[in-house]
């Protein structure tokens, strides 16, 4: 009997049962759809209603001002709003992917609203023509919109995330088209939009750049209207003479044909999944057209509208909501009257086994081997029913069969289970989102828990998303902003204890994230309370500067010791404080204040110097100043003087009294007094030769230039000026005079007086010069035997090297100087026998 009273409220279209089981009764009060423009959002999302001001309605009791109001599909008030936006009248009005309402005026501006009424900013206009000669129609689809103009133009919005509108190719048509279908980009070979427009006698596929006609027989005379299937892969076709055709994208062949009572088109052309055709006209019955036999009718006796969806059609009136859809197989293979399938026997035997009949295990023994696919079906079955008693009885009958089958998976009723649990959970007339399971899972979780959230049902997403073990925080994160955006009413000290008691619920969340909702909101107090509790400091201290923490900000930085953190920090506070303001911040911590002086000695020297001087560090201001001196590139006063060494001489002159004020850099403060001083005799040395070879060199440096090029005069006053000490002079005058080769003057300057470092450098030099016999004048005056012996050796004299090693009575002298002479048999002989007089070992 159970069976009986299921199938009886199916209708069979051909060889297909369809069902209409009603899903809610509507909750809203005096709504007139035939008075109203209505937008429906598939997957059950909301219903838009606004009064259609191209109709002349009486008001009743109502106000003159029109409202935009947002129900959901059981006709619960979501929220509403006064329609106040310019433009002309409501031309078309959708719903996104997103839930984002689409409401379009005749002069081509795209208005935007939330589901909670609340107008979304910027407004998009679709072009100056638009505007100019109004827009008549509008066609949507999933995510965008074509729109058509008084004078025949179309215009495309191909992605509402984008809100890029662009003109589509010209019919070259004198009249408006009487229709017109979108092929969605993703079905379409080009990714492009193609509208197909029945205008004149056939129908034109139009694209961004081109315009095709479609050939062919099939269609004759004008198409009065034309609804593409969900797949994107049909097209059903109201012709002139009350003919519905149905054919694939591609215009192939005729798979339905079906003439109509009535020649007038359709108010309402829908597809009923894949398998039929609704064609609804006000005041007759709603008909339904199969790809064969007799159509089915519905009858009603108040306005409709349908709403497509993707395993069905959602009949929407002004008291009820339906769904049509063909029945599911497993369902039919159990209540099919008359059915003796497995699936209906394990129904059935579940109904005896609950009278206690002993016809329970005679059923399973029928069906023993077709256990499995009968337990299947029941799982199916259930899933696709509406009815919760219904659900409950197939998994019952599926869990029945399911301990009698060992080779079945036991964990499919316990998903099924919970994905009911979700569904029923939602289809609950308080929250109004009556969702098939096909469409769920088309739709994904996910995207479920997103509009829940968005409707402000953030418990009911909260424990959905724990039952299905999905991340709960973004639930808790948009309570919380939401929370914050309702109740700016609330203490901060109270809204803040509510908010932790359901953040701390979800571990690793982003406190920031609330709290910058916080600031956004003008609850500054509370967002500097709620970052407190941030544990992440890449995410707390950006914040903290955002909403003017800047002190706490420098001391979280400072706390999670990264400095690119600390230099975010510095860098803000230098741009927004004084400087002096500044210096005190970071003086007492090293770490942003050494952070900032490594940053500011590569970058910023006039600012450092700001902060030596207000610190009281003297002697790092002379360092800068002497440092600059170095690098005249760097050095603002450089470009200030006109010969580059005058600035310099400032510069370190500055640095030397700066030295001089504190006790400990007395050395400092003397080099650079001298490094002045050397600075101002060079410049003098450069312009009373003409050659730029004196500035930057030493002290040494500068005698030898002046001894080379002849001056000995300004060489002795160097020397004196700097007090160079007797031998470091004989050693540069000695090499300098070698460079320039006077040999002259340098025996002459050896026999001035006796030289305090000895003549060995007189023979390096004149050696080094390759000079043998300059060095033969100063080898023979050397002291040291040892000495006179290598220099000998060194210009290739082996048997003076060998007396001299003799006098000096060193073997291991006379072993290396062998050595230095072992190509020459002679010598080797010659060093050999002075050895061997020394009586010291052999040397090999």
């Amino acid at each position: 009997m159970a069976n009986v009273s299921v199938a009886a409220e199916w209708q069979l279209l051909y060889n297909r049962y369809y069902r209409k089981p009603e899903l809610y009764p509507m909750r809203w009060k005096n709504i007139d759809l035939s008075r109203n423009k209505v937008a429906c959002a598939p997957f059950g999302g909301p219903i838009a209603v606004i009064r259609d001001d191209s109709k002349i309605v009486q008001l009743y009791s109502e106000s003159a001002l029109r409202k935009l109001r947002i129900f959901t599909s059981s006709g619960v008030l979501i929220s509403d709003t006064v329609w106040k936006n310019p433009g002309g009248r409501l031309i078309g009005m959708s719903w996104t992917e997103d839930q984002a309402l689409i409401c379009i005026v005749q002069d081509g501006t795209v208005y935007r609203y939330n589901i909670h009424a609340e107008l979304i900013e910027p407004n998009v206009t679709l072009g100056k023509e638009c505007f100019e000669q109004n827009v008549v129609e509008c066609v949507f689809w999933g995510n965008g919109v074509v729109c058509l103009t008084e004078g025949g133009l179309l215009f495309c919005i191909p992605d509402f995330k984008v809100m890029s509108p662009c003109q589509l190719a010209e019919t070259g048509a004198e009249d408006l088209p009487n229709c017109m279908a979108v092929i969605e980009p993703k079905y379409t070979v080009s990714g492009n939009v193609e509208v197909l427009v029945g205008i004149g006698d056939g129908i034109l596929i139009v694209d961004e750049d081109s315009v095709q006609r479609v050939e062919g027989e099939m269609v004759q005379g004008p198409v009065q209207k034309l609804v593409v299937s969900w797949d994107g892969k049909y097209l059903a076709i109201f012709t002139h003479d009350g003919r519905i055709l149905v054919t694939d994208i591609n215009f192939k062949g005729v798979l339905l044909e079906y003439n109509c009572e009535s020649a007038l088109p359709p108010e309402q052309l829908a597809w009923c999944g894949l398998d039929s055709v609704l064609l609804y006209w006000d005041d007759t019955p709603l008909l339904m057209v199969g790809p064969r036999g007799d159509p089915v009718h519905y009858f009603y006796d108040e306005p409709l509208l349908l709403i497509p969806e993707c395993d069905g059609v959602r009949i929407l009136s002004n008291s009820i909501l339906e769904f049509l859809q063909r029945v599911p197989d497993s369902t039919v293979t159990i209540f099919k009257i008359g059915s003796t399938s497995p699936a209906a026997l394990l129904y059935d035997a579940l109904d005896h086994f609950d009278r206690r009949s002993a016809k329970a295990d005679e059923n399973l023994r029928l069906i023993q081997k077709s256990l499995p696919e009968a337990v299947e079906a029941c799982i199916d079955a259930a899933g696709h029913e509406f009815d919760v008693s219904r659900q409950r009885s197939l998994l019952r009958a599926a869990s029945y069969g399911q301990a009698f089958c060992s080779n079945f998976q036991r964990d499919r009723i316990q998903e099924m289970c919970k994905t009911l649990r979700v569904l029923n959970a939602v289809r609950d007339p308080e929250i109004g989102i009556p969702l098939s399971i096909k469409q769920y899972k088309l739709l994904t979780p996910s995207v479920l828990i997103a509009r829940l959230i968005n409707a402000h049902r953030h418990l009911l997403a909260l424990r959905i998303s724990e039952y299905i073990g999905m991340n709960q925080e973004v639930v808790i994160m948009h309570w919380a902003c939401s929370k914050i955006t309702a109740s700016l009413a609330i203490p901060d000290a109270t809204q803040l204890e509510i908010l932790l008691d359901k953040l701390k619920l979800c571990r690793g969340i982003s406190y920031a994230a609330v709290a910058a909702h916080a600031d956004k909101n003008g609850r500054r107090k509370l967002a500097a309370m709620l970052v407190e509790h941030e544990p992440r400091s890449s995410k707390q201290v950006p914040l903290l500067l955002s909403i003017g923490e800047e002190d706490t900000a420098l001391m979280k930085a400072t706390e999670s010791g990264d400095t690119d953190l600390v230099y975010l920090v510095l860098f803000h506070i230098w741009q927004k404080r004084q400087p002096l303001e500044f210096f005190g911040m970071i003086q007492a911590r090293p770490l942003p204040r050494d952070l900032f002086i490594s940053y500011a000695r590569c970058y910023k020297h006039e600012f450092l110097k700001d902060f030596f001087l207000s610190t009281g560090q003297l002697q790092e201001v002379a360092f800068l100043l002497w440092k600059e001196s170095w690098e005249p590139g760097k050095n603002p006063m450089a470009s200030k003087g006109s010969p580059l060494h005058g600035p310099r001489i400032k510069l370190i002159d500055k640095a030397q009294h700066l030295f001089a004020e504190t006790k400990e850099h007395t050395f400092e403060s003397k080099a650079a007094e001298e490094h002045a001083k050397l600075l101002r005799i060079q410049h003098e040395l450069e312009v009373s030769t003409k050659q730029a070879i004196f500035v930057d060199s030493s002290i040494s440096d500068t005698i030898r230039t002046c001894i080379v090029l002849g001056n000995h005069r300004a060489a002795m006053k160097v020397k004196n000026e700097f007090k160079v000490s007797e031998k470091r002079w004989y050693w540069l005058k000695v090499f300098a005079l070698a460079t320039i080769r006077d040999w002259e003057a340098l025996e002459k300057f050896s026999k001035e007086k006796r030289p305090p470092i000895g003549y060995r450098p007189f023979v390096e030099a004149c050696i080094d010069a390759d000079e043998k016999g300059e060095a033969l004048k100063y080898i023979p005056k050397l002291a040291d035997l040892r000495e006179r012996a290598e220099a000998y050796a060194r210009i290739g004299m082996a048997k003076e090297a060998a007396d001299a090693a003799s006098q000096a009575k060193d073997g291991e002298l006379l072993g290396r100087l062998k050595l230095t002479f072992q190509q020459n048999a002679a010598a080797s002989s010659l060093f050999d026998t002075l050895r061997d007089r020394l009586s010291f070992p052999s040397v090999s």
